[in-house]
């Protein structure tokens, strides 16, 4: 059985698909998000709601739909996030 992910992880797995695995400008749709990041649309409202609301993600409308694209202030909590996550796994810790 897999390893249940943090909520640290999800959060982290989200900003880097707005970071990297956008084709265009227009941002990632809510249906997009929840098949990579493979949680719940309940719980992804959530954390999206909070990651807007923080600052860490950006949200638009194009053509009727919410898209969300990372900010410069998540992509510097990404960059922080991921070089604590190389720090701890260097002790064996799991973020």
């Amino acid at each position: 059985m897999g390893e249940y992910r943090t909520q640290m992880k999800i959060i982290g797995d989200i900003l880097s698909t707005t970071r990297d695995d956008l084709q265009d400008e227009d941002g990632a749709t809510v249906t997009y998000l929840i098949r990579k990041a493979n949680i719940s649309h309940s719980r992804i409202s959530t954390l999206l709601k909070t990651l807007v609301s923080q600052g860490l993600l950006e949200r638009g409308d194009y053509q009727g739909s919410n898209r969300y694209k990372i900010s410069q202030s998540g992509r510097e909590f990404l960059q922080a996030y991921n070089s604590f996550t190389k720090f701890a796994d260097n002790f064996g810790l799991n973020i």
